[in-house]
């Protein structure tokens, strides 16, 4: 089919002309650092965060999550914060340690498990720098549907293109908690 390659059992898409070399090599360069570009920000917002808060950078975007919508279930939070939901119990975990964040059994169901801030919580998050739900998404939320859709598509087929793929690592934070 024309306009698709196929490189070792993968395929990968290719949209227009064929580059030379050499033009190929420089997009390849500058793809690389904007990459790397994307990967300073996150890491930079998440530095400032712990140094401002004292949280990382994925746990003050679960407290603004329980901030927006206070009682929350465990698998909601997830789901908002694109985590797997033993990371989610984990960062959890920390801020309830730090007496930031408390959990509720239901009283008709104490299988289900809600998640409030505490007062302390509240007010890191009104004091917390933004964006709470951190750089990366806050970008993406600005880009147009247009741009954000090609941007999927893009990073879809360079994931398909690379040899090494953790698909677990989709849904675990970039900064440590």
């Amino acid at each position: 089919m024309p306009g698709r390659t196929e490189r070792a059992g993968e395929h990968a898409e290719r949209r227009g002309p064929d580059l030379d070399p050499e033009t190929r090599a420089a997009r390849s360069r500058d793809v690389v650092q904007r990459l790397r570009i994307v990967f300073r920000a996150i890491q930079a917002h998440s530095r400032w965060v712990e140094k401002q808060c004292g949280v990382s950078a994925a746990q003050l975007w679960a407290m603004w999550e329980l901030a927006s919508r206070p009682g929350l279930r465990v698998s909601a939070l997830s789901e908002a914060l694109s985590l797997h939901q033993s990371t989610t119990s984990n960062l959890l975990d920390k801020l309830e340690a730090k007496g930031l964040v408390r959990r509720e059994r239901s009283g008709h169901d104490h299988r289900v498990v809600r998640l409030y801030l505490t007062a302390a919580g509240r007010r890191l998050v009104e004091y917390a720098p933004r964006p709470a739900q951190g750089a990366l998404t806050d970008a993406l939320d600005r880009m147009s549907d247009e741009a954000l859709t090609h941007l999927h598509q893009s990073l879809s087929v360079m994931v398909e293109a690379m040899s090494v793929k953790n698909k677990q690592a989709a849904l675990e934070p970039l900064s440590d908690d």
